[in-house]
């Protein structure tokens, strides 16, 4: 073909003018028994390591006040909409709370609940003055509630030693705070243990 012959004519005139003191015969002998090989190696890509973004101390959020809750914002009517979410979210996790329904499968389901925007009352306790307590839980800890009363008190308000109570469609669950000392996320991924008898 025309274009091999100007490839061959092309090679040819560049290897002369490279090594002008080669005789033709040796171009010659060059390219019909030589083949050059061109190897490229591709530089090896370092691996950058990623960076694990560190979060906040549990000593940093206390000291910048992260889960604090600001005194105007300490109202009962402001979060009457997060009960409503609650009681919503409650009613689609255990498929409607129908009188058929079985307590025990619902008690299992509200073990794992997020009780955020639940309302809850203390029933028993061994320190009287928490007996009584009613409100909306804003936020859950490992050892506490926080809950907000109607009078716009935020109550703290420690699980160990205390019974609370919460009812939802005529449903009534009773939670056994010393048996409840986790936080909301370890807890929504514990078994817990069905138990004959459990006591302050």
């Amino acid at each position: 073909p025309q274009d091999s012959e100007k490839a061959k004519t092309f090679v040819h005139a560049f290897l002369k003018r490279s090594m002008p003191k080669m005789k033709d015969e040796n171009i010659q002998d060059m390219l019909t028994r030589k083949a050059v090989v061109l190897e490229h190696y591709p530089k090896k890509k370092t691996k950058q390591k990623r960076k694990k973004t560190k979060g906040f101390t549990a000593k940093q959020r206390r000291e910048l006040r992260l889960f604090d809750i600001e005194p105007e914002q300490q109202r009962y009517s402001i979060f009457l909409p997060l009960h409503e979410l609650w009681k919503q979210y409650i009613r689609d996790l255990c498929h409607g709370l129908k009188p058929d329904a079985q307590p025990y499968m619902i008690q299992s389901k509200l073990l794992k609940a997020d009780l955020h925007g639940a309302i809850v009352t203390v029933t028993k306790s061994k320190c009287p003055s928490y007996v009584g307590i009613t409100g909306i839980i804003l936020q859950e800890f490992k050892h506490v509630f926080k809950i907000i009363t109607k009078e716009d008190k935020l109550k703290v308000v420690p699980k160990l030693n205390n019974v609370f109570s919460l009812e939802l469609d005529g449903f009534i669950s009773y939670i056994y705070g010393s048996k409840f000392l986790l936080r909301a996320s370890e807890r929504s991924a514990k078994k817990f243990k069905l138990k004959g008898t459990i006591d302050l």
